[in-house]
């Protein structure tokens, strides 16, 4: 990343479909419909859209819902011609920051077991696992690792 790049996170928007389809598609062997990411994309009491734009380019995604005090997080995507540049872990502070304005105490998730990589990043930012849920993924029946953080480490790690 060069010290020019401009980074903005900003609310996600339905007119960022088209973006964020391409990106899921590349992104997962599973990906979400287009009807699917639209209703996240479609802010209201209970969803927190973010994307990442770097030089006005969409790279990236985080899907979340407000639930009672945790902010769950949904999908979160980054483009894989970007990753490894500190583009996640800025999205992931942004929910964090968000999340806390709008009283969120923690993040929640589900991965699936065999996704080394996000298991890393999430357990890099403070994320522990505490639990599991048998045949979670429907295109394969693979088990889906529940893991959880307090927004706090996240929002620490700027």
């Amino acid at each position: 990343m060069t010290d020019s790049a401009l980074i903005e996170v900003r609310a996600g928007r339905p007119e960022d479909l088209q973006a964020v389809v391409k990106l899921e598609v590349r992104c997962f062997t599973d990906p979400w419909p287009p009807a699917a990411l639209l209703g996240e994309l479609t802010p209201d009491m209970l969803r927190m859209p973010l994307v990442l734009e770097l030089d006005g380019v969409l790279r990236g995604y985080l899907m979340g819902w407000l639930v009672v005090d945790q902010l769950h997080i949904l999908n979160f995507a980054t483009d894989p011609d970007f990753q490894r540049r500190g583009l996640a872990g800025t999205l992931l502070r942004e929910a964090a920051r968000h999340g806390k304005e709008l009283g969120m105490e923690e993040f929640t998730l589900e991965v699936r077991q065999s996704n080394t990589p996000a298991l890393n990043f999430y357990k890099k930012h403070g994320f522990r696992e505490t639990g599991v849920r048998p045949g979670y993924y429907v295109d394969n029946g693979e088990d889906a690792i529940i893991m959880a953080c307090p927004l706090g480490p996240v929002l620490a790690q700027e």
